[in-house]
């Protein structure tokens, strides 16, 4: 109900809870259990939160964890959209537009922050500006996927830098047996959902196996999901306004951005829509999340002490900049800025955002107010 300002922020406030007011693990637990998340493709802190459930009392007790950081915002932004599918009027209203302006300064400090931290050098930095580039030239899944695979090959040949010390893992009570048939159900669903959804032709099972691609597919974090399911639900299911008014609601809302599936799947017309679409999109982005964290714990230490790992992790991260810094453009850009004064707004956003540090919420708010008194 109160993590506020996206990963980095929920991480900081797990942190303050379970390891300096709790005691659940000690710090090098914790940031051993960060790095893995970072690793992995998913909401980055989602997975450490169903972590530290398993942690603290086993299977049910990663599902309580989950259940508890995702549904203030999931319930939220439902309630939105059947708000939106009610009230037509309200999708076209100056407060929606200004939600709409507000996601891009959101998306611009997205790129801004990740950028700074991910492209500290000139081949990463390269590598970003390609990705962003074969995006934009293939708008599409396959141009992401593209960008993704070219990010790992750069950063496995061609970066250099220190090696991860070696450091104690700590034990989560999940055998390598059952990591492995987890792992194994992860890929059999990545692999056999796009094949039975063309095989049957039903759009709610072309939808889910879309966005638990999505969830199986995006590194860096809850704002690199957005081209992926853009690219899933409209224009077929609703319109880019539509899109992106939820997306700016998303904003104002505590926890995982990925919860914005929760939106798509409620305000869809059809195959989905409601109370039932909502809920089951959000299970469909978050499941990989699921099945990735708790198959690959018992297998992490090992792995992430290879330089060759963290080198292509490192390309792949900067391919994620460049992807983002993309969707900034379209359909972010184009589809909210049509005059100075969106312009001006969203600048201002930005500078609140950046600069003045205000929480994204109270931004959103105001963006939303000013929207409205531009429409009057």
């Amino acid at each position: 109900m109160t993590s506020f300002g996206g990963p980095i922020a929920h991480l900081g406030y797990f942190r303050t809870e379970f390891v300096e007011r709790r005691k659940w693990l000690d710090d090098q637990s914790y940031s051993d259990l960060v790095a893995l998340c970072q690793f992995l493709p998913g909401p980055a802190s989602s997975q450490v939160g169903m972590a530290l459930g398993l942690g603290r009392s086993g299977w049910c007790g990663a599902l309580a964890a989950w259940i508890g950081f995702t549904l203030p915002s999931a319930v939220a932004l439902i309630l939105f959209a059947i708000g939106l599918s009610h009230w037509a009027g309200i999708a076209q209203s100056g407060a929606i537009h200004g939600l709409k302006v507000v996601a891009v300064a959101v998306v611009a400090q997205a790129v801004w922050g990740m950028a700074k931290s991910l492209c500290p050098d000139r081949p990463r930095a390269g590598v970003a500006v390609v990705s962003a580039l074969l995006v934009l030239a293939v708008p599409s899944a396959i141009g992401q996927i593209a960008a993704i695979i070219f990010g790992g090959m750069v950063g496995r040949w061609a970066l250099a830098f220190n090696q991860l010390p070696v450091a104690q893992h700590r034990e989560y009570g999940v055998s390598k047996k059952t990591g492995a048939v987890l792992l194994s159900l992860f890929a059999v669903l990545l692999a056999l959902l796009p094949i039975l959804a063309a095989a049957v032709h039903h759009p709610a099972l072309t939808i889910f196996s879309d966005f638990y691609q999505a969830g199986a597919l995006v590194f860096g974090g809850g704002h690199v999901v957005l081209p992926l399911l853009q690219t899933s639900v409209v224009p077929g299911s609703m319109s880019n306004e539509t899109f992106l008014a939820g997306y700016g609601a998303a904003q104002a809302v505590p926890g995982p951005l990925f919860t914005f599936a929760a939106y798509l799947g409620a305000v869809m017309a059809s195959p989905l829509g409601g109370w039932a679409g909502g809920l089951i999109l959000l299970i469909a982005i978050f499941l990989p999340a699921f099945l990735l964290v708790m198959g690959a714990l018992p297998y992490w230490e090992p792995l992430r002490q290879q330089a060759e790992v963290q080198k292509a992790m490192a390309g792949v991260n900067a391919a994620v900049v460049g992807m983002l810094g993309a969707a900034l453009y379209d359909p972010v850009w184009t589809s909210s800025i049509h005059s100075k004064a969106d312009f001006g707004l969203a600048l201002a956003a930005f500078g609140l955002l950046v600069y003045a540090r205000l929480p994204p919420a109270l931004v959103v708010l105001l963006a939303a107010l000013a929207g409205w008194l531009f429409a009057l």
